[in-house]
Formats: C-alpha cells, sequence, structure tokens
C-alpha cells in the first residue's frame, strides 16, 4: 500500500531531515512512526501525502509514484497533521459535507459515515456550531471523521491521540483497528509508546532522520517493552 524507497529529504540551507529511510506499509498494516522531536518523522509523513517535495528516492501509493501522479495517490490518501487547520467559518457538517463533495463521496453514504462517526466521538450535536467554538480536541475529532468519510486505503496520521481525552483515545483506537481489518493500512507518527505497543503490528523507530530499527512489533521490541528498546537505541 505504502512504500517509501531510499527517501532522502534535504532543506535549504543543507539540513538533512531524511537520510535513505525506506519502509513498507501493507494493507492491513497498523505502522507506529516513533522518534524524538526533529527526528524526521512529520517532515516523512508530509513528503509521503505530497506536501513537501523531495528529489531523493521515491514514495509509491497503491502503486503510484507521488512523483509522478500526486492527485491519484492523493484520492485514496486522507491525512491528518499534528495541528488540524480547519475552516473556523464553517459549521462541523458544512466542514464534513465539503470534504465529501471533494472526494465525490454519494449523499447516504456521506450521511452514514458523518453520523457513524459522529455519534461514536459524541461529536453529533455540536455538527451545527460553528468550528471557530470548538476545542481543541473537538476539532481533533472533526479531522478525524473528515479523513474516514471518503473510505481512504491509506490514513496518514501525525501524532493523533494528542488533544484527545482517554474516551476518544480509546475511540480512534477501536475505529484503527477496524479500519485496518478491512484492508486499508495506517501509517502514524506518535509519542505514546505504551499505546504503539498495544496497537500497532509493526514498528519503525527513527533518529536524527535516519532509520534504527523496523520490523513488526514483536520482532523489535524482543523482550523487552517498546520504551525500553526506544531508549537504548536513541541514546547509543
Amino acid at each position: 500500500m505504502l512504500s517509501i524507497r531510499n527517501f532522502s529529504k534535504t532543506y535549504k540551507g543543507g539540513k538533512k531531515a531524511v537520510d535513505n529511510l525506506s519502509l513498507e506499509v501493507n494493507s492491513g498494516d497498523i505502522y507506529g512512526f516513533i522518534g524524538h522531536n526533529g527526528a524526521g518523522k512529520t517532515t516523512t509523513l508530509r513528503s509521503v501525502v505530497g506536501v513537501l517535495d523531495f528529489n531523493e528516492g521515491d514514495i509509491l501509493i497503491n502503486g503510484v509514484s507521488i512523483k509522478k501522479d500526486a492527485l491519484s495517490c492523493k484520492k485514496v490518501t486522507a491525512y491528518i497533521p499534528d495541528n488540524p487547520d480547519l475552516y473556523d467559518h464553517l459549521t462541523g457538517v458544512q466542514y464534513l459535507n465539503f470534504i465529501a463533495d471533494i472526494y465525490e463521496v454519494s449523499k447516504s453514504e456521506r450521511e452514514y459515515l458523518t453520523k457513524k462517526y459522529a455519534d461514536a466521538f459524541e461529536l453529533t450535536p455540536s455538527l451545527g456550531d460553528l468550528i471557530s467554538s470548538y476545542s481543541h480536541g473537538m476539532k481533533q475529532k472533526l479531522a478525524i471523521i473528515s479523513a474516514l468519510i471518503h473510505k481512504p486505503k491509506l490514513l496518514v496520521l501525525d501524532e493523533p491521540f494528542v488533544g484527545l481525552d482517554p474516551k476518544a483515545a480509546h475511540t480512534l483506537k477501536t475505529i484503527m483497528t477496524e479500519f485496518c481489518a478491512e484492508g486499508s493500512a495506517i501509517f502514524f507518527s506518535t509519542h505514546v509508546l505504551e499505546v504503539a505497543e498495544k496497537l500497532c503490528n509493526k514498528i519503525a523507530i527513527i533518529k536524527g532522520g535516519k532509520l534504527l530499527a523496523s520490523g513488526s512489533t514483536d520482532s523489535v521490541k524482543g523482550n523487552q517493552s517498546l520504551e525500553e528498546v526506544f531508549m537504548e537505541l536513541i541514546e547509543s
């Protein structure tokens, strides 16, 4: 579903944020991408979804290069950044309809999925309110619903649990598991190592733009906790 091949990203001034990264995310995977601040996680995610350009390596989504046919890749991908920037002048339901229009989701389908996910996140009573009145957590929930409303094949999330209360975080974990059980894939960054260890079937650890470890969660952590392995790798 997602193939990152020898990907490197260098910013102006010569700073290499990601150095020769290769990863494979298959259908059904919940793939956790772990690293400290500045490790290259967000740069990688933004490049995967076509927000950032790059010159070295390639990134393929569903067998298509994001560099050669970005539109085809974006049609099957949804992205939630670490700080969702929504349209404050719209109501919640107007925003969801706007996203559904872009992805040509039918009226019946969007109504069904809006109700399903808004009810799950207890956001239904607030869908008629302006987004400007939403708390950060409510905006995060709305962004998640908007990402799911067109049934993407690949869901890319940057720190999706930040700002969510415990109940909403539990709901999101349940939705992520169901989403991948239906054949889609998730690639997401997180600092919550306990969540990653329990939720992800695959893990990658990055430091200074370089991949330190990747593979099945069990193979990466061995007999240790993920936190212990992570601390050992980044301090070595």
